[in-house]
């Protein structure tokens, strides 16, 4: 199958959060686990500083199970792409060369910033897209709600003044 159905996918994404809540009473979210993986290397490098740390104190960095779902996302896309036929490594996607040009370093600059910017956002908002988008929402939480409102708002005015508002 060259891709999948966005409508099954979004199903099946409702369907393993209800199981997540029944089984583990806890929702999906994946931005904790970056910020715990940040506080394993912390602890590796100098553990008496990771340990002061009072974000560590209340997020001890661990693998746990948010950081088995980051894990999971990783190989279940990689297994995705090769089952599609379209696993490919591109250091510049076409759509990003198209906008911008080809240099790799300029593309590796973006991207990391992006992650950063991403990131900060995520741990701002207390919660990532999947936190708050999925979880959140499907609890009728106000603040995921407004959290996925802000992140289709300014995801839409970003790609307008990157790509351009596509109008012809």
């Amino acid at each position: 199958m060259d891709s999948w159905s966005p409508y099954v996918v979004g199903a099946g994404i409702g369907v393993l959060s209800w199981i997540a809540f029944l089984l583990s009473d806890r929702p999906l979210g994946a931005s904790t686990a970056f910020a715990k993986s940040a506080g394993m290397i912390e602890s590796a490098i100098n553990r008496e500083n990771a340990d002061q740390m009072p974000y560590y104190q209340k997020i001890k960095p661990k693998i746990d199970w948010q950081w088995m779902i980051v894990f999971g996302m990783i190989i279940g896309s990689l297994l995705s792409s090769f089952l599609s036929g379209r696993l490919a490594v591109l250091i510049v996607p076409p759509v990003f060369a198209e906008a911008f040009g080809a240099d790799a370093l300029f593309r590796f600059a973006i991207a990391l910033i992006g992650g950063i910017l991403i990131g900060l956002g995520a741990r701002w908002a207390d919660g990532c897209t999947s936190g708050h988008g999925i979880s959140g929402t499907l609890q009728l939480s106000l603040v995921s709600w407004i959290a996925v409102l802000c992140f289709f708002v300014s995801g839409i005015a970003v790609a307008a003044l990157i790509f351009g508002l596509g109008i012809k």
